[in-house]
């Protein structure tokens, strides 16, 4: 009998493994494991996403690489994973996203728009000649139910959460979440708890290396911190460290 590698099972994505697994997606999962954290968390007031942007060269222009999307005015997603993978995604999810507001003249459920992101993620562990997308989307907004977050993966699942991480380091900064959320939150408590949370595994030495974006429910729309904002709060809550 064959060893797992020469059946084929970790080549071919149509193939089930003895143990009932999907290789590739489970290596696309690995994808999503070393790439840089994101963090939301949903509260009473609304939802915030916090996420790392590492410095990759002393050369990088960090205003030229987002880390958090806009898909539609109450609507945001950040990714970890392969960004170029992210990018079709996000791309995709805005065509969504305003083709709805065109059909139906009001926004998208941040649900709908999630099972739509997924569905096509889906398809891509099902048929031959294709790869799974290697990246997990935190999906946060505004809609008619309130404050919403969804974590997708590359499988297709989506699940919805009051916090979650993904990415490198996910387990520490869930850790921290488990121990220190609470649902009945303010707004400026909730964006302090993401960002706390992304520095218990991030060491961030410049405000550039973070990017910050809520909505609240009253407002229904997303807000992204600018660079002189995150600087203020990291201040503010003595996360700055010198490099």
């Amino acid at each position: 009998m064959f060893p797992p590698a020469m059946a084929g099972y970790d080549r071919a994505i149509t193939i089930f493994s003895p143990e009932g697994k999907i290789y590739q997606v489970e290596y696309a999962g690995e994808a999503v494991k070393r790439g840089w954290p994101t963090v939301g968390v949903k509260c009473k007031s609304g939802v915030v996403l916090a996420a790392e942007k590492r410095k990759i060269s002393a050369l990088f222009d960090s205003s030229s690489l987002d880390k958090i999307y806009l898909i539609d005015d109450h609507v945001a997603a950040s990714p970890s994973g392969l960004l170029a993978d992210a990018r079709i995604l996000i791309d995709y999810a805005r065509d969504v996203a305003l083709s709805h507001r065109f059909i139906y003249d009001e926004p998208i459920d941040v649900e709908f728009l999630t099972k739509a992101v997924c569905n096509l993620k889906q398809q891509y562990t099902q048929f031959g000649g294709a790869r799974p997308f290697g990246v997990a989307l935190l999906i946060a907004g505004i809609d008619r139910h309130g404050a919403r977050l969804y974590q997708t993966d590359p499988s297709g699942v989506y699940i919805g959460y009051f916090a979650a991480a993904i990415g490198a380091e996910s387990g520490t900064i869930t850790e921290y979440l488990e121990k220190n959320y609470k649902f009945d939150l303010e707004m400026g408590d909730c964006i302090d708890l993401a960002v706390k949370a992304l520095a218990s595994a991030v060491e961030i030495s410049d405000s550039a290396n973070i990017e910050v974006a809520y909505a609240t429910i009253d407002e229904k729309k997303v807000k992204k911190l600018s660079q002189d904002d995150v600087a203020t709060l990291l201040a503010k809550l003595g996360l700055l460290k010198k490099s």
